[in-house]
């Protein structure tokens, strides 16, 4: 071999040796950055002697863990990654925290662990409240359930007045009873057959049909009221449908009671074309929809519109209205005086809440499970529950309304609040007396209404 291929060889040997302990120390330097070590001959000395020199200059011995150091380990449950940084040291290439300050981090990660104990515990506590609470009124309901089916119902005549029926009666009706109930208590004064309704909803269809075919017996008269008119009012329920409940999405177009819904106000409409349809009938329908079958909704929903007072403010009859309004405030001032004189100086009149209320028998205004309790009791009471029932929710919002002016306790008492506790609602109203020197609400509308004849001036009130 020649010296200059010996010489050649040698550097070739040289820079392969140069670049071996380069891409050496590259791959240490890459271990390194990871916290790892690599692998040597030696590997399992090596990784024992490179561990304690990290736990030396970390400044922790190779001995376990005390109890106070490991209380990770023991919590419950992983804390979030936030609290958790509190808790850990520093890094080693960090400077360590002072003493003060290691022992504050750690009070305060503990001060959060056990509020947030307390936190998981109070909304324990919270749900199994509320389970129990359920169960309760399930357990309620079903013993309610079993005594209306097997003590009053078969015994209705002679159990519905009774003490102990009334007494249930105000906590609620089952609503798997509850369409029965309303049945026998508004009665059937008119004497509605399902035959009658079937006719009725017949001679509804057959007149939308003339309507919107435009043939010539859109064009007759019936009971003295045009075809216009009647026209009109069949038109408004098809809008009003899509207005009723619409949270539910049950009476729209294309829900399960639409149908219904339009059978009902169509067939009373063309029952009774002297009243026709008018804005809220289909709220008061829909309720009675939901508690009974369409021919049965139908006669309580005749029935019901026939009472007195439904029937003077569906027709209008200004007149009486205002001694309804007159009879009401004669108990607004004596359960209410201040609120009274309130509404008095800001000129809020009845009329401006009450109608609303009186016209959908509250189901628009408050919650339906609520709506139809207050129903339960109107069934039984009459008219007059309906009046206090104004009285009990005037009364639960005193001190708030007290405090507002005209605008906003007409835009509160048209738009009430839809987290009404019916408890609180029901407690109200039982604390509403309804008897004015020693007259009672029918006493008292007598009165006005024999007045409002005598003197032909509206409604005075029996204060003078």
């Amino acid at each position: 071999m020649s010296v200059s291929s010996a010489l050649l060889l040698m550097d070739r040997n040289l820079l392969t040796r140069k670049q071996n302990a380069r891409l050496d120390k590259q791959n240490d330097l890459g271990w390194k950055l990871f916290g790892k070590i690599p692998l040597r001959e030696n590997a399992q000395k090596e990784s024992k002697k490179v561990q304690k020199e990290y736990e030396d200059q970390a400044g922790r011995a190779s001995r376990p863990p005390s109890p106070k150091q490991n209380v990770r380990k023991n919590l419950d449950f992983e804390p979030l990654s936030t609290t958790a940084l509190i808790l850990e040291d520093r890094p080693a290439n960090l400077p360590a925290k002072p003493a003060e300050e290691a022992q504050k981090h750690r009070q305060q990660y503990e001060e959060m662990v056990v509020q947030a104990k307390k936190r998981e515990l109070k909304e324990a506590q919270r749900r199994k409240k509320q389970l129990e609470e359920r169960c309760r009124q399930e357990e309620s309901i079903g013993n309610a359930v079993l005594t209306w089916n097997n003590e009053i119902l078969p015994n209705w005549e002679t159990m519905w007045c009774s003490r102990k029926v009334r007494d249930l009666w105000w906590q609620g009706i089952p609503p798997s009873v509850r369409g029965k109930v309303w049945s026998l208590a508004i009665g059937n004064e008119l004497n509605i057959t399902h035959e009658l309704f079937h006719i009725c909803l017949a001679r509804a269809k057959e007149r939308w049909r003339c309507f919107s075919a435009g043939g010539p017996d859109a064009d007759s008269e019936d009971a003295g009221f045009s075809a216009a008119d009647r026209e009109a009012s069949l038109e408004l329920i098809k809008l009003d449908i899509s207005r009723t409940f619409p949270n539910l999405c049950i009476f729209q177009q294309g829900g399960p009671y639409h149908d219904m819904l339009h059978s009902v106000l169509g067939a009373y409409t063309c029952y009774r074309p002297d009243v026709g349809y008018v804005q809220g009938m289909s709220f008061i329908a829909a309720v009675l929809i939901l508690n009974l079958d369409t021919a049965d909704a139908f006669i309580a929903f005749s029935n019901l519109l026939n009472k007195p007072c439904q029937m003077a403010f569906f027709r209008v009859d200004h007149g009486l209205m205002l001694t309804y309004f007159a009879a009401f405030e004669v108990f607004f001032e004596e359960n209410l005086p201040k609120l009274f004189t309130h509404f008095k100086k800001n000129s809020l009149t009845p009329d401006i809440y009450l109608i609303d209320w009186i016209f959908t028998l509250y189901s628009k205004s408050l919650p339906l499970d609520l709506a139809c309790r207050i129903w339960d009791v109107f069934c039984r009471d009459g008219e007059e529950f309906l009046f206090r029932t104004a009285l009990g929710i005037l009364r639960l919002f005193e001190d708030i309304l007290t405090r507002m002016d005209f605008i906003h306790v007409a835009q509160f008492l048209t738009r009430l609040p839809e987290d009404l506790p019916a408890d609180e609602v029901f407690a109200s109203i039982a604390a509403v007396q309804m008897q004015s020197r020693s007259k009672k609400w029918a006493q008292v509308l007598t009165a006005l209404q024999r007045d409002s004849r005598e003197t032909e001036k509206g409604s005075p009130s029996l204060r003078h």
